[in-house]
C-alpha cells in the first residue's frame, strides 16, 4: 500500500521522489515553525503566570532573533557535512530546547532558552534552500521553495489552535512538550527517508537524468569550501539580503506580535485567539504558492527568470500596502483579513527572494548564501521587534503596521537596482 501511495515502481525506485524530497524537508519546516510560534500563542498566559512585561517579552524574542542570525554557520555546517546529518543534529537540539521551556520560571531563564532556540533554528531555510537546489532543475526551483516555505506558514497557522488546546486541558509547559516532541518524530522519519540525489537508492535514472539536464552549468559545484569573505564581494548577496533585510519584519511581527494585538487592542479571548490568530498564516499558505505561480506565468510571457522573480517580489509589495490600515480600522474581523492579507503578500514575496540563492550561487554556496541572508533578515526582525517592545507604549501598533508597507516597497527598489543576472542565464529561459 505505501509503495503504491509513493508510485514506487518494479525496480525500487519512487516516481517524482524529488517532490517527496521537498515534501519531507517541508514537514520539518512545520515543526521549526510550530515549535518557533507555541512562544507567540502562550504569551498571553505565560506573560501573566511569570509576571513578565511587554518590554521583557520583547527582550525574550530579541533573544531569539539575535541568535537565529548565526545562520551563517549553520548554512556552512550543512554545506560541510551534508544536508542529512547536518539537520537531523539541529533539529533534534531544537525539539529538545523547546522542550525545556516548560521548565522556565523566569523571563531571564527564558531569554536563555530562546536563544538556544533561534541558534538551532536558523538551520532549517539554509537546509530548504539547499535541498532545493540539489533535487530541483532551475525552472521547479521556485515552485519547490514554495513547497517548503509552506512548512513556514502552516507551522505558524498549527500553533494557536495547538497550544491553546494544550493550555486549556492541560497548562502552558505542556505545550512546549508536546511540540518539541513532534520535532523528535521528525528526526526520525528524516533519518529514515532522506538522502542526496547522487546516493538516493529510490531515485530513478530518467529522474536524475531530469534533474541534471536542469542545472546551471556556471552554478555547478567546484568543490571548495564556501568563502564568506568572497560572497561578501558579490553584488548579488546584497541584492538579496538587503530586501530580507526590509521586509522580514513582517513575519516577525505576524507570528510575535499578533496574538498579544489581538488580545490588548481588539480585547480578545484566548478562544478567540485559537480561532483567529491562524487565519494570517492560511493566507500565508497560499501566498507561498502564489509567488512561484506569478513567476511561471511571467516566464511563460517570455519574461526570464530573474527578472520574473523580481516581478513576483513587486507585487507582493505592492499587495503588503494593506497592512498598514490595520490600526485604522475599527472592525476587529476587518484588521483580521488585512492580518491575513498582509499573511498572503509576505509569502508571495519571501518565496521569491529566499529562492534567488540557488539561482545566483553554486551549489557549494547556497546554504551559506541563504544563512548570511536569513542574518540580515533576521537582524531587521530583531530591530523592529525591539522597537515595538520599547515603543509599544507610547506610540501604539499603527506606526508600526504602516513601518511594514511602507520598507516593502523600498526592498522591491533594491531587488531591481541590485541584482544583476549572470550571463548564462539568458541561454537558460
Amino acid at each position: 500500500m505505501i509503495a503504491a501511495i509513493l508510485g514506487r515502481t518494479r525496480g525500487g525506485t519512487i516516481r517524482g521522489l524529488r517532490w517527496w524530497m521537498i515534501s519531507l524537508i517541508m514537514l520539518g519546516a512545520v515543526v521549526n515553525y510550530l515549535t518557533r510560534s507555541s512562544l507567540a500563542v502562550a504569551a498571553p498566559t505565560l506573560l501573566a503566570e511569570l509576571d513578565i512585561t511587554a518590554k521583557e517579552y520583547s527582550y525574550i524574542t530579541a533573544a531569539f532573533q539575535g541568535a537565529i542570525m548565526l545562520q551563517p554557520l549553520c548554512g556552512y555546517v550543512l554545506d560541510v557535512i551534508g544536508l542529512k546529518y547536518g539537520f537531523a543534529i539541529f533539529a533534534t537540539a531544537w525539539s529538545l530546547i523547546c522542550m525545556a521551556h516548560g521548565m522556565a520560571t523566569n523571563w531571564q531563564t527564558l531569554a536563555i532558552l530562546r536563544g538556544l532556540l533561534g541558534f538551532a533554528e536558523g538551520s532549517a531555510n539554509p537546509a530548504g534552500m539547499k535541498a532545493v537546489s540539489e533535487w530541483f532543475p532551475a525552472k521547479e526551483r521556485g515552485l519547490a521553495g514554495g513547497v517548503f516555505n509552506i512548512g513556514a506558514s502552516f507551522g505558524s497557522m498549527l500553533a494557536p489552535p495547538l497550544v491553546v488546546w494544550a493550555i486549556l486541558h492541560y497548562n502552558w509547559q505542556s505545550a512546549f512538550v508536546i511540540t518539541g516532541a513532534l520535532g523528535l518524530v521528525w528526526v526520525c522519519a528524516w533519518l529514515l527517508l532522506y538522502d542526496a540525489p547522487k546516493r538516493h537508492r529510490r531515485l530513478s535514472k530518467e529522474e536524475a537524468a531530469h534533474i541534471a539536464a536542469g542545472q546551471e552549468d556556471h552554478l555547478a559545484s567546484d568543490g571548495s569550501k564556501p568563502s564568506v569573505l568572497s560572497i561578501l564581494k558579490k553584488r548579488n548577496f546584497w541584492g538579496i539580503a538587503l530586501p530580507r533585510f526590509l521586509a522580514d519584519p513582517a513575519w516577525g511581527t505576524l507570528a510575535f506580535w499578533v496574538p498579544l494585538y489581538l488580545t490588548t487592542v481588539r480585547g480578545f479571548e484566548l478562544k478567540d485567539i485559537a480561532m483567529f490568530a491562524w487565519l494570517p498564516f492560511l493566507a500565508a499558505d497560499l501566498g507561498c504558492m502564489f509567488g512561484p505561480v506569478v513567476v511561471l506565468a511571467l516566464q511563460k510571457r517570455g519574461v526570464r527568470l530573474i527578472n520574473a522573480r523580481r516581478g513576483a517580489f513587486t507585487l507582493g509589495a505592492i499587495m503588503m500596502m494593506g497592512v498598514a490600515f490595520v490600526g485604522y480600522v475599527d472592525n476587529a474581523y476587518a484588521a483580521i483579513a488585512l492580518l491575513s492579507l498582509a499573511g498572503f503578500a509576505h509569502q508571495t514575496l519571501s518565496v521569491t527572494v529566499i529562492t534567488m540563492s540557488s539561482d545566483l550561487f553554486r551549489r557549494n554556496e547556497v546554504a551559506t548564501v541563504a544563512g548570511m541572508c536569513g542574518t540580515f533578515g533576521n537582524l531587521g526582525l530583531l530591530i523592529f521587534s525591539l522597537l515595538i517592545g520599547t515603543l509599544l507604549a507610547s506610540v501604539g501598533y499603527t506606526p508600526f503596521f504602516v513601518s511594514l508597507a511602507v520598507l516593502d516597497l523600498i526592498a522591491a527598489v533594491l531587488l531591481w537596482t541590485l541584482v544583476r543576472e549572470p550571463q548564462p542565464l539568458y541561454e537558460k529561459t
